[in-house]
Parts: C-alpha cells; sequence; structure tokens
C-alpha cells in the first residue's frame, strides 16, 4: 500500500462550502455488524501417493501390487529394472514390496547399499516355505549392510521377495540399491552339481519422505470487546461483543432466552423499555464456545437524558483542502444554542502539552449550511475575553494561559441547523492543532433546553502513530446515548466525492478517555445490509462499495468522556472523515 508522509500535502475534493458542509452534516442510524476472522491452518501436504503397497500376514504371505518388477533365474540372465519413485509421509506407516527374484536352482540372496530412510527398514519373505538364514533380515538401520538371502522350500519355485517397511521419522529424499544374487551351485539331495556362473542384477530405488501433516487446532473464541452495561430511559440501545475466531454469535436474554435474529456482533434493541433486563454474547466456532461478560440494560424515568455536549479533533494543519474542517448540526428545539468553539495552536505548545511543531497563529471561521459565512465570526486571536474563559471553565475546556496568544475561540449562540467550522493558519502558516465545540448549556438545564448538537464531524489529514486521528467526545447527562461512530477513508475517495489522497483502510477504535481502555474496536463495515438500508433511511452520505475498509461502530455509551482514534490499518494515512451521531 501507499505509504504517504506527513509532508505530502493532500488536496481536498473541489467541491463548494455549501456541497461540503452537506457532506459533513447528515444525521443516520446505523447498525454496524462486527466481522471475526475464521482462524483456520491447514496442512500443504497432499495425499500421499504409493508406487507400492503388501499386506503382509505371517512370514508366508505377501500380496504385491500388481506391477512390482519380477524377476526369474534363467541360469544366464537376470534383467535389472527400475522402480518409480516411492512416497512415503514421516510418522506414517509405510509398506512396499518392490520386487522379486525366483531361484529355480539353488540359492539367492540380496545386498543393501545406500540410504534407507530411518525408521524403516528391507526385510526379507520366502512365500514358498524357505527360511531365513542369519541375520535375517537386510539391516536397514545402517546404511550400506546386507543380510544373505533363505534356505529354498520344500516345493515348486523359490522366490525371495525385498519389503521395505517401517515408519519414517525424516523428511527427505533417499536413494539405495537392491542388488539380488542367483547363484548356480550344488543341488541338494542328488550330490550332482549345477555348473554355470553367479549372475546378478541392481536395482536403485528411490524413497521421497513428505513431512508430516501439521494438524492445528482452531483455538476457541477470545472476547476483545465486551458489552457494556447501560441505563436509559427507552429507545435503541447497541451492545457491542467482538471475539477473534468466532464462526458465529448468538444473544442471550437472562442468561437463558436466546435473542430471535439476534446473530452479529453488535445486538441493537430498537426499543428497550420493555426489554430490559441482563444480556450475554455467545461466540462459537469448530472447536467450541465462549460466553461475554454480562451487560444490564436498565430503565430510569429523567428529563436529564444523555446528550452530546463535545467533539475535539487534533490534526496537522496544512494549506488549502489540508486544514481541519469540523462540523456539527443541531436540532431537538427552537430558540439558539450556546456553543463555544476554539481552535488551539501556541496553547497546546506550552506545559503540560509541549506538542511541538504547533501553529503558530490558528485562524477560525464559520460557516452555515448554505456555505455563507457567518457574519463577523472571523477570529484570529481570542486577547483575554472573558466570556470565552467563564465558558472554558464552564464546559470543562482546559485552560489558556496566555491572553496575549493568538488561539482563536469564538462564543456563538447558534440556532438549529448544520455548521462548519474551519481551522487554516492566517497568513498559510502550518502545524499541529486543536479544534473543539462545546455545547455551553449549564449541565443542570439539560432537562429545560432540549435543543442540543446531534451531529459532530472532522476532517482531517490522518497521519502515522501519535499523528493519527484523535477525536475526542464527550456524553452528559443521567443516561446513556446510543451513537454512532463512522471513519469514512474509501468512501469519500470514490464518486461523487472523489476526495484525492483518501486513507484507503481507516481502523476506528474507541477508548475511554479516562481510563485509557479499549472499548470497541472495528476495521470493515463489511457491507452489511441493514447498515445499507437504515444509512439511507436516515439521509447519511452513502457507503456504496460493500467490500470497502470503511469502519462503524453502533453503541451505547454511559456519560463519559471517549476518543475515537483513525488509523490506517497497516500505518497508511490520508484523508479521513471522523463522525459521531446521535442515534435516536
Amino acid at each position: 500500500k501507499l505509504k504517504a508522509t506527513l509532508q505530502r500535502r493532500l488536496g481536498w475534493m473541489n467541491l463548494s462550502t455549501a456541497t461540503l458542509v452537506a457532506l459533513l452534516q447528515r444525521t443516520p442510524v446505523l447498525q454496524l455488524v462486527a466481522s471475526a476472522d475464521e482462524f483456520v491452518v491447514s496442512s500443504p501436504i497432499g495425499t500421499l501417493l504409493k508406487s507400492a503397497v503388501a499386506a503382509v500376514v505371517g512370514l508366508g504371505a505377501v500380496d504385491s501390487m500388481a506391477g512390482a518388477t519380477v524377476l526369474s533365474d534363467s541360469v544366464n540372465q537376470i534383467t535389472s529394472g527400475t522402480l518409480p519413485s516411492l512416497n512415503a509421509k514421516v510418522g506414517t506407516p509405510f509398506t512396499m514390496v518392490g520386487f522379486q527374484i525366483t531361484d529355480t536352482i539353488n540359492v539367492a540372496s540380496w545386498t543393501v547399499s545406500g540410504s534407507i530412510p530411518p525408521g524403516m527398514m528391507v526385510a526379507t519373505v520366502e512365500p514358498n516355505g524357505g527360511s531365513l538364514t542369519a541375520p535375517g533380515n537386510l539391516d536397514a538401520t545402517t546404511p550400506g549392510s546386507s543380510g544373505d538371502g533363505w534356505s529354498p522350500g520344500t516345493t515348486g519355485n523359490n522366490t525371495t521377495t525385498p519389503v521395505l517397511k517401517g515408519t519414517p521419522t525424516t523428511a527427505g529424499t533417499f536413494t539405495f540399491n537392491l542388488q539380488g544374487f542367483a547363484d548356480p551351485g550344488e543341488k541338494g539331495g542328488s550330490g550332482s552339481t549345477f555348473v554355470g556362473t553367479g549372475i546378478s542384477a541392481v536395482y536403485p530405488v528411490t524413497v521421497i519422505v513428505a513431512p508430516a501433516t501439521t494438524t492445528t487446532t482452531t483455538p476457541a473464541p477470545v472476547f476483545t470487546t465486551q458489552p457494556v452495561s447501560v441505563t436509559v430511559t427507552g429507545g435503541p440501545v447497541a451492545l457491542d461483543a467482538l471475539a477473534t475466531g468466532a464462526t458465529s454469535y448468538q444473544w442471550m436474554w437472562n442468561g437463558t432466552t436466546a435473542v430471535s435474529g439476534a446473530t452479529d456482533a453488535t445486538l441493537l434493541i430498537p426499543d428497550a423499555t420493555s426489554a430490559a433486563g441482563s444480556y450475554t454474547c455467545v461466540a462459537t466456532n469448530a472447536t467450541g464456545s465462549v460466553t461475554s461478560s454480562a451487560a444490564t440494560v436498565g430503565i430510569i424515568s429523567t428529563g436529564n437524558v444523555g446528550r452530546m455536549v463535545n467533539i475535539s479533533a487534533r490534526s496537522s494543519v496544512g494549506t488549502g483542502g489540508s486544514i481541519i474542517f469540523g462540523g456539527f448540526a443541531i436540532a431537538g428545539g427552537s430558540g439558539t444554542l450556546p456553543l463555544l468553539i476554539r481552535a488551539s495552536g501556541p496553547a497546546i505548545s506550552v506545559a503540560p502539552f509541549n506538542v511541538a511543531g504547533t501553529i503558530p497563529d490558528p485562524m477560525l471561521q464559520m460557516f452555515d449550511s448554505t456555505g455563507a459565512a457567518i457574519s463577523g465570526d472571523l477570529n484570529t486571536g481570542w486577547a483575554g475575553n472573558a466570556q470565552v474563559v467563564a465558558d472554558a471553565a464552564a464546559v470543562g475546556a482546559f485552560k489558556w494561559s496566555d491572553t496575549a496568544s493568538h488561539d482563536a475561540a469564538l462564543d456563538l449562540p447558534l440556532a438549529p441547523g448544520s455548521y462548519t467550522a474551519q481551522v487554516s493558519g492566517e497568513s498559510g502558516d502550518t502545524g499541529v492543532a486543536i479544534m473543539e465545540v462545546y455545547d455551553a448549556t449549564p449541565m443542570g438545564a439539560y432537562s429545560s433546553t432540549p435543543l442540543h448538537l446531534t451531529n459532530l464531524s472532522a476532517r482531517v489529514l490522518v497521519g502515522a502513530g501519535s499523528n493519527s486521528l484523535f477525536a475526542g467526545f464527550v456524553i452528559r447527562g443521567d443516561t446513556a446515548m446510543t451513537v454512532l461512530i463512522r471513519a469514512s477513508g474509501p468512501a469519500i475517495g470514490a464518486a461523487p466525492f472523489n476526495v484525492g489522497g483518501t486513507i484507503p483502510d481507516p481502523v476506528l477504535t474507541l477508548q475511554n478517555q479516562s481510563t485509557g481502555a479499549t472499548i470497541a474496536a472495528n476495521a470493515g463495515w463489511g457491507g452489511d445490509a441493514q447498515i445499507v438500508s437504515t444509512a439511507h433511511d436516515v439521509g447519511a452520505f452513502k457507503w456504496s462499495d460493500t467490500t470497502s475498509k470503511d469502519s462503524a461502530l453502533l453503541i451505547t455509551l454511559p456519560p463519559g468522556n471517549y476518543t475515537a482514534n483513525v488509523a490506517g490499518a497497516s500505518s497508511d494515512t490520508g484523508v479521513a472523515i471522523v463522525e459521531v451521531y446521535e442515534v435516536q
């Protein structure tokens, strides 16, 4: 994959600001079905091929395979032959009948030379009642050793057959020779002597011993994401559980009841009002099953319901299309919502942060859903504004100590609608910055101020390592909140957006800011049909490629501080959009 560097300036799409705003400001509801890779290891060793096989029953029975080389002793000639390569496998018993020599006259014997596979030996078998003479077999444990043949049987032609047998212990190619002798000489009983010359033939044998088949047992699933207990007033609840090695999932209610159709890693409960209780997820593969920890869904009555009150994004600010674009939407009522919007550069270059390479004079601009700049919104230095100080303290923003710094901030009451905040260098300068949007409604006034942030987003250049995208968001109130988090890379690189230099495989990781613990992660949305249909229903911009590596999480989170990290799966870099949506 292309390894872009942070110095490379990735251009933004050639669209109007209004179109950009339309891209950033949507309100979808989406269910993510997290996928798990099946871990399967199979042996590359093929089926064992045997050139010759024999079943030996006792010392006197050999059932040789058709085509075995047979040599007949005609005294004047023994014809040599060549066997095809024989195949065996480490750890697998092997028996091969090679070829035979028939001596109608007197004595036949064999000599072995060369390397016989360790763990195997060559023995001789006399089917017509003959008996072995010392040493009784052709000892293959020592290459080059030999043994003499047999005493003739009482009837019929006398045949001796070398048999290669045993269990190979070492892989490799082994070649040895079998040399057969027919030795005319004195015939027993009559005292007469057959006058002739001893004759012999050499038969090379090659045995190829393959490695033993490696059998790897697939480990049982292991949960890497556990479901989180939540308390809500009702409405949708999403519980996430992900296990490595799982091939299937089944959610259980109160430990014993299987939830119908709940066979994905994410359980979406459309309305928790009548579905309170304890939930567990059972992950299964061929080896076995494992059950997640239990998560409780509780119901309370309160007007102070959970709501998003902040999003922040840290990134390298370039020029042109490589500045920071932060989008947000306001809905839920009428009137105006008090907001604090900040662009920090110098403020994060000093203690306690000491971030290197920050932008020296960030400029903050605001645009509405038509792409028009909001009158009087340009801010290139906060100048110690008292209202900014008060708002920052009220919402828990970190303190700006230098009233003369060129950090930028705006205190704005905004009506329902969609907005975009842009952070750039006042004089074309570049560097690291943090963009923040805060709902400045007093915490105790949530129930009387229904107007709230419903969608928060940021489009930035995602670098590698510590320069990856970190998007923070905060949930406040008495109840948990269901959110959809998306990391778009390939989706905005395709038509109709055609953004250049997008990150090809964004991995989305959700962490608890307070503890640093990973809550959930996703590395590919999987093209799930419910994701497609739900995104369409709520008006989210469409992810057309079902095989793309865009990532998403659907999860219900208790009040708290969270960080969504977007990074390249293989440390690659590029432009990405991270979005957090309220799901109702």
